[in-house]
């Protein structure tokens, strides 16, 4: 009888099992070495519930949804899986809690490959009196407990390595995009909250991205963004990339010495987005106005658009203080802690997957 084929085979079989076991219990002392760093800081670990009424704004996420019953049949509620707890802590952040966390599981389709898992691990907080760079702080702290946590004294990922001990890179976008594409890239937003899609388009050919039909501004900064500068981040030393296009932060305040940027960043490690961070924004007339225009953008590239949660707004305006907030991929800190190439691998059970090509049953 021919051996079946291994990468087929169940996950929980204990042969294919092995394979994943050392880099699932440096996953336990991850965990441990995250409560630790944050308990030892004066955060409070909160839980916050997964439906939402709202899953989250970004225009070019997916979510699932589903029915919410009541004992009475006209007692029927549309409610998402959140793409993130975002909305939920930063309530509680109006409410008096001023540092916390969350280790919570969060939901986002149409998502699937090495890197990305239907259902994965988001590490969130924030910091009531903090700015974004009090954040890159906490990263750093961080991903170096994690690392000792894991017994390695480096990260590794996609065929490199990063050492997350020594200096870090700081780079900012437009920076990055200057050295990395040879892209001015705030020279194709005159204005910088509706950006020059046909000035990006001729800078993107110049370097041969061909632009195609439909594109936005916001697609072509993603596709030269993937394809010439994410390649070089996070390599040899993590890299923050900071101070993001004011029109691609719609939830952070701008920065108060060049209103162009907006007080956002991204960590990357060898090559591999880690974290999103903000200053947090807290106008609610200013918040209801990108979500309204996020949805607008939403329906327009794909025919749906999610509630916005009024309660949120509410929030706002009842006040929320000046506030820093993150969220860490989880699962991918347990990659790089353990150089596993594969999200499904530092998974203790994997999301299904359809069978035969088609619907799994």
């Amino acid at each position: 009888m021919p051996r079946a084929d291994a990468s087929r085979a169940p996950w929980w079989r204990p042969d294919v099992f092995a394979r994943r076991r050392g880099a699932l219990e440096a996953r336990v002392r991850i965990r441990r070495a995250v409560r630790s760093y944050f308990d030892e800081r004066g955060f409070l670990e909160v839980e916050t519930p997964a439906l939402q009424v709202s899953p989250g704004m970004e225009p070019h996420l997916k979510a699932f949804s589903t029915v919410l019953e009541g004992p009475n049949p006209d007692d029927v509620q549309t409610l998402h899986l959140h793409t993130s707890p975002e909305f939920a802590m930063k309530k509680l952040l109006v409410a008096g809690v001023e540092r916390l966390y969350q280790l919570a599981p969060v939901y986002r389709n149409g998502e699937r490959s090495d890197t990305h898992s239907p259902e994965f691990t988001m590490l969130e907080w924030y910091r009531a009196g903090a700015t974004y760079r009090d954040l890159v702080e906490d990263c750093r702290g961080l991903v170096q407990a994690a690392t000792r946590a894991a017994g390695a004294d480096r990260l590794r990922g996609r065929g490199g390595e990063s050492d997350p001990f020594g200096d870090w890179e700081i780079l900012g976008v437009a920076e990055a995009f200057a050295r990395h594409a040879d892209i001015d890239l705030l020279a194709t937003a005159p204005d910088p909250r509706a950006p020059d899609r046909d000035m990006l388009a001729c800078e993107a050919a110049r370097i041969g991205i061909a632009p195609h039909d439909g594109d936005s501004w916001e697609d072509l900064f993603f596709r030269i963004a993937f394809e010439r500068i994410e390649p070089h981040l996070g390599f040899g030393r993590p890299t923050v990339l900071i101070d993001y296009p004011v029109s691609m932060a719609a939830l952070s305040r701008p920065k108060a010495d060049d209103p162009r940027l907006a007080e956002r960043f991204e960590l990357y490690v060898c090559g591999i987005e880690l974290a999103n961070a903000f200053g947090e924004l807290t106008d609610p007339a200013v918040q209801r106005a990108r979500f309204e225009a996020d949805m607008a953008l939403k329906e327009r590239l794909y025919g749906e658009r999610f509630p916005i949660d009024e309660d949120f707004l509410a929030a706002l305006s009842h006040g929320m203080p000046d506030s820093a907030g993150i969220a860490l991929g989880f699962d991918r800190l347990v990659m790089l802690c353990t150089g596993q190439d594969a999200i499904d691998d530092v998974l203790w059970a994997p999301v299904a997957r359809p069978t035969h090509g088609g619907r799994g049953d």
